[in-house]
């Protein structure tokens, strides 16, 4: 699957791009036929210390799944919005099973 992963007002090093590659790509054992997917972090303006956010969106065969996860770290975020993924991708082929 491939990944494309984009920053907003910032470079992401690539330490931060090869973590997200990683969890996301492993969002294929849950389900093959991810098409492709996108990540976009953000620094949410604020004095909070929770502005890092991940959004990441996956595409597959006549659906598009989306998370969006904020926390202190990029790489939190990812593990949360992967974590609310999979779960999609676990009810999605629940739905294709019962159809």
């Amino acid at each position: 699957m491939k990944v494309k992963v984009s920053s907003l007002h910032f470079t992401a090093d690539q330490k931060l791009i090869d973590f997200t590659n990683e969890k996301v790509g492993k969002l294929e054992t849950f389900y093959d036929k991810i098409i492709d997917g996108s990540v976009v972090f953000k620094v949410d303006k604020g004095s909070d210390r929770e502005n890092k956010l991940a959004e990441i969106k996956l595409n597959i065969p006549g659906k598009e799944l989306f998370a969006k996860k904020t926390s202190e770290s990029f790489e939190k975020s990812v593990d949360q919005a992967v974590e609310a993924l999979r779960r999609q991708l676990k009810k999605y082929k629940e739905k294709l099973v019962e159809a």
